[in-house]
């Protein structure tokens, strides 16, 4: 076994947060949904599996199983909510639908004597996050319930011989005051893992592997002046030297001059020999009337797949094509049977055609955004660049609500450069995760002077965030606020109307589209 964490999902909005949870005590994990094929599990060779929890009752038929054989592996097993009541179906056990549910807060308690090693130094009577509507009603005498809570007289159980774990609330939640010393009780003292897992080790790792799969040809990158591309960069820089081709494309749906900044930031700073290509045009055209955001992405990663092959005619035949996806990227885009269910395709991940000429380099692919940070930190890329806001890969294509037009292209980039200057006066920009602009296809009356006016409405959205996986509105100062939307009004033609997204994710999402 090796030491890393399998996780698997059963559709809780909550999955994420654990992958967070036990990346941030230093060890590897990775989320499969519930019906991923047993062999891939099995060559996985996790050191220890978790399982989710989901909205789901497992007495249902249709409600999402998992063969008994996951609790013979040989590792130790933690069953969170749902996870929980799985194990006790798979155990035998008894579960049924509680005479009233459990949502929010509640209070846990060790139960005395219990000898519990999953609770071990956790204070009495900590604040727990409940969410279920079922109880286990029957056990076999090899388990021991360890602690309880109000409503929930098996609130925690634990098979030391069986090496089976489970909890009927969410220790990966903030709410739960002591769920990251459970889960490092799980990890370290019952599992037997060790925190290994730093950027440090992944960047030797990754350069040993990049080199291993590319060998002596050249590799094209695509290059978006976001984190992960940036960061990218210069790691494959390192792994490859000149075999990396970086392509930067200026799609039309930048920000205001980026392209022009970042080419000279990209050359001057960083030193990389970036291949420049102005193809707003082309973007523009086959987004022509497109209303879908889906459609609109993969037209996108499309028409960006056509511009990078364009490359070839200039440096020859390249095999291989790099690109910074990230595991939040991938999983909003995978769908499985229930759980996890699409939220978007990606442009590096969905978004792409089916059938491509090369092979895909994607080193970041089980990272989250704030490791990647850390990375570009470990490579000495400047602060500048590792704190960008994350830019969807599409773009204002996906920031322009409805059908994309070069003047509504020229109008959000004025609003939003407004909004960003305005951050750095206030000096937000650095304090948040992520701020920009929408522009929606509604427009409303207003008044300027003496005239009446017809204009677009414009939303800014600002979120706080760690990984993006889920993100709470910012409480932006009103004074901020306040001349933002007059300067916008004021300065940019065709908006006579600002509102502020308030909308934490869950339940929306951080992009609009």
């Amino acid at each position: 076994m090796k030491n890393r964490v399998l996780i698997l999902d059963f559709g809780s909005q909550y999955t994420k947060l654990i992958a967070r949870r036990v990346r941030e005590l230093k060890v590897y994990c990775e989320i499969f949904p519930f019906n991923e094929d047993f062999q891939k599990i099995r060559d996985f060779r996790p050191g220890a599996v978790i399982l989710s929890g989901g909205p789901s009752s497992v007495y249902e038929k249709k409600s999402p199983k998992v063969d008994k054989e996951i609790l013979q592996l040989g590792v130790p097993v933690l069953g969170i909510c749902y996870g929980l009541q799985l194990i006790a179906n798979l155990s035998n056990m008894k579960v049924e639908g509680a005479a009233s549910r459990e949502y929010g807060l509640s209070r846990l308690e060790i139960i005395e004597g219990s000898s519990s090693r999953l609770l071990r130094d956790i204070i009495q009577h900590s604040r727990v996050w409940m969410s279920h509507g079922d109880k286990i009603t029957q056990f076999p005498e090899d388990f021991n319930v360890t602690g309880r809570t109000e409503n929930s007289e098996i609130a925690v159980i634990e098979s030391d011989k069986r090496r089976v774990y489970g909890v009927q609330f969410h220790p990966e939640v903030v709410h739960t005051e002591e769920g990251k010393k459970l889960l490092s009780n799980f990890l370290f003292d019952i599992a037997g893992l060790s925190p290994d897992w730093n950027m440090e080790n992944f960047i030797k790792s990754a350069i040993d592997r990049i080199r291993r799969e590319v060998g002596t040809e050249k590799v094209i990158l695509g290059l978006s002046g976001g984190v992960d591309s940036t960061v990218l960069a210069m790691l494959l820089r390192e792994a490859i030297g000149d075999q990396l081709i970086p392509v930067f494309v200026d799609t039309g749906l930048l920000r205001k001059n980026e392209f022009v900044d970042l080419m000279e930031k990209f050359t001057k700073q960083l030193h990389l020999n970036v291949v420049g290509i102005e193809a707003g045009p082309v973007f523009l055209e086959k987004l022509r009337h497109v209303r879908s955001p889906e459609r609109k992405r993969k037209i996108i990663g499309a028409t960006f797949i056509d511009t990078f092959s364009g490359v070839e005619d200039k440096v020859g035949k390249v095999n291989y094509f790099a690109q910074g996806t990230l595991y939040p990227d991938v999983i909003e885009s995978v769908s499985v049977n229930g759980p996890a269910a699409k939220i978007k395709s990606h442009h590096n991940v969905g978004g792409l055609p089916e059938k491509m000429n090369w092979k895909l380099v994607e080193p970041f692919r089980e990272l989250f955004k704030d490791e990647v940070r850390e990375i570009g930190r470990e490579l000495g890329l400047d602060p500048e660049f590792v704190g960008r806001h994350p830019f969807p890969g599409p773009g204002l294509a996906v920031r322009i609500l409805g059908a994309v037009s070069a003047k509504k292209i020229r109008i959000l980039q004025e609003a939003d450069a407004i909004m960003v200057e305005e951050l750095h006066r206030f000096n937000i920009y650095d304090d948040v995760w992520q701020a920009f602009t929408v522009l929606l296809p509604v427009k409303s009356v207003g008044v300027m002077g003496d005239l009446r006016t017809y204009e677009n409405v414009a939303v800014v959205r600002i979120v706080e965030s760690i990984d993006g996986m889920t993100a709470d509105w910012y409480p932006a100062p009103n004074e901020f606020l306040k001349r933002v939307a007059n300067r916008i009004v004021n300065e940019v033609k065709g908006i006579n109307r600002v509102a502020y997204d308030i909308t934490s994710k869950p339940p929306g999402t951080i992009e609009w589209e």
